[in-house]
């Protein structure tokens, strides 16, 4: 299926089983789980190529709040713009991704032949692509979340806001904020 096509029937969901998908991620922490600079998460974000979705920031260091499926395709732009794929094309996948399931993206396989990007769900259509001599190279999302969940389990998230109050820190095991430490000691 080529990315630019929509399935409707998908809606956003949480993450797979185990990976972080009830925090969000300051953009700190979704720059270092993508690999990829500040400057670049705040020009994706100011031309709408890939924001946070849990809270927007209005502008450079505002506190956007980051999905784990946020950081995932954050991560795959920054692996498509590496091998050279359009900024259009690039657009269209993002834009796809979005309309599937948390719990989908393990399982799809990006293709690109240079000219677009398909969507593999199969291993019989990666194969019918790479037969037909359309892939040039291929991106595993489920390697990509893999890959991302096991970063952003040694980093800080955040439970987004709700009817309970401000967002939470919550650090992973064996991390110590301190900075709130100190605060919490000068409050005495």
């Amino acid at each position: 299926m080529a990315v630019g096509a929509r399935d409707e029937s998908a809606a956003g969901g949480e993450t797979p089983s185990g990976a972080p998908g009830t925090f969000g991620y300051r953009g700190t922490v979704a720059c270092a789980a993508a690999g990829i600079t500040y400057r670049q998460l705040d020009y994706w974000a100011r031309t709408d190529l890939a924001g946070p979705s849990l809270r927007s920031g209005a502008g450079p260091g505002a506190g956007g709040l980051y999905s784990f499926r946020d950081v995932v395709i954050l991560k795959i732009v920054k692996r498509l713009l590496d091998v050279g794929v359009s900024l259009h094309n690039i657009r269209a996948a993002v834009a796809h991704l979005g309309t599937r399931a948390a719990a989908e993206l393990a399982g799809i396989t990006l293709l690109s032949d240079g000219a677009g990007i398909f969507e593999c769900t199969s291993p019989s259509e990666v194969m019918e692509l790479l037969q037909g001599g359309q892939g040039v190279f291929g991106i595993s999302v489920g390697a990509v979340c893999a890959e991302v969940e096991d970063v952003l389990r040694r980093l800080p998230g955040e439970e987004p806001a709700g009817e309970a109050g401000p967002p939470r820190a919550v650090l992973p095991p064996g991390v110590v904020d301190e900075l709130a430490a100190r605060r919490r000691f000068r409050a005495g």
